[in-house]
């Protein structure tokens, strides 16, 4: 088991779903991301930190935006893995996912990464171009070293498709509550609900909804019928908005709040 398990084993006995957020490494700054992760902390159950990438194509235009920032900024895998490192050294409990595309990694070195994130306290890594007939030049390594190898599964996957994603997922599924990019069109949670309820009688692993959550009323939705919520270019938007206002970690903090207190009602 690593930190992913060990929350998801505490949140279903105390009959809870996981919150969990996404930010951009990088942006605005690494400073300033490397704090709101630690206000995210406060709140969310799983922090999940963008890799930023020049051509993210599972990505809606906010968090596209907030690539090009952090990349303009200078941020690169490396400097992501050293806000990892910084935040460890002070929160060793909070699970943290990298997400990202395959061409910073292959370029940084498989190995070296797979290492690199272990000894920095990485618990689990989602690439989001690696399709699971591809799978075997990361995954595995990832799995050896206790780093969960999340899969994305879409609402367009038929059953062999499903059985090929289960065959390489750990951590959990993320569960794409619609088709397309990130933080454009909502999902209808009836439709979402039948469908991760089929994919639960499949497999043990716990199913989290993102894409398309925004607001508390969403996260409520959506809770109700996976056993987690990812929120991303909500978070971003804010961050992206706070412009030379110093009230960034407060809004932050009350967004999550807010999202918090929707899905544990």
């Amino acid at each position: 088991m690593n930190r992913i398990d060990t929350c998801f084993s505490a949140l279903k006995a105390a009959g809870k779903k996981a919150l969990v957020t996404f930010t951009m490494a990088g942006d605005p700054d690494e400073k300033t991301s490397l704090e709101i992760l630690h206000t995210l902390a406060q709140k969310a159950d799983i922090l999940e930190i963008g890799m930023p990438f020049t051509d993210p194509m599972a990505d809606g235009p906010v968090i596209q935006a907030a690539g090009l920032r952090a990349l303009a900024g200078g941020t690169t895998l490396k400097s992501t893995l050293f806000i990892v490192q910084q935040f460890r050294s002070k929160n060793k409990d909070t699970p943290i996912v990298l997400m990202g595309y395959f061409n910073p990694v292959l370029q940084y070195g498989v190995d070296k990464f797979i290492n690199d994130c272990k000894e920095l306290g990485v618990d689990g890594l989602i690439i989001v171009d690696i399709p699971p007939e591809e799978a075997g030049e990361i995954a595995p390594k990832a799995q050896q070293n206790n780093i969960a190898f999340i899969r994305l599964l879409t609402p367009t996957a038929d059953q062999s498709r499903l059985d090929k994603i289960l065959g390489v997922a750990s951590g959990f599924l993320y569960y794409v509550s619609v088709a397309g990019i990130t933080g454009t069109a909502s999902a209808d949670p009836k439709v979402v609900g039948a469908h991760i309820a089929s994919i639960k009688k499949q497999t043990s692993l716990p199913v989290v909804a993102g894409f398309g959550i925004k607001t508390p009323q969403d996260a409520k939705a959506m809770a109700a019928v996976a056993d987690g919520i990812v929120v991303g270019s909500a978070l971003v938007q804010t961050i992206e908005s706070a412009g030379e206002k110093h009230t960034l970690a407060k809004d932050l903090e009350e967004q999550a709040a807010a999202l918090l207190e929707a899905i544990r009602a």
